[in-house]
């Protein structure tokens, strides 16, 4: 059982920094998707897919993996640049 942790970044359509501080334990998928030959959606039998925990530090996080024998590979957050520009940079 193998498991990602990563910080979970902002979405597009949020101007906010809310649940950015969190850092979240997601399983990778065991098995392929299939399609459902009655309906045509797309699932599987793996429910460790579903499972997704925050956690408030990436320590936390990978003490919990260590504590239950999840094998974890941490992705560390790109970091943030902020392109400063004034108003009046606009009109040159």
């Amino acid at each position: 059982m193998t498991a990602r942790i990563y910080q979970r970044p902002k979405s597009a359509m949020q101007s906010g920094k809310a649940k950015t501080a969190q850092w979240v334990l997601e399983f990778e998928p065991s098995e392929a998707r299939r399609a459902d030959p009655l309906m045509g959606w797309t699932g599987s039998g793996d429910t460790q897919s579903q499972v997704i925990l925050t956690f408030p530090g990436k320590e936390e996080a990978k003490a919990y993996a260590e504590r239950y024998g999840i094998i974890a590979r941490v992705h560390q957050t790109p970091p943030k640049t902020l392109k400063l520009q004034a108003y009046s940079d606009n009109f040159r």
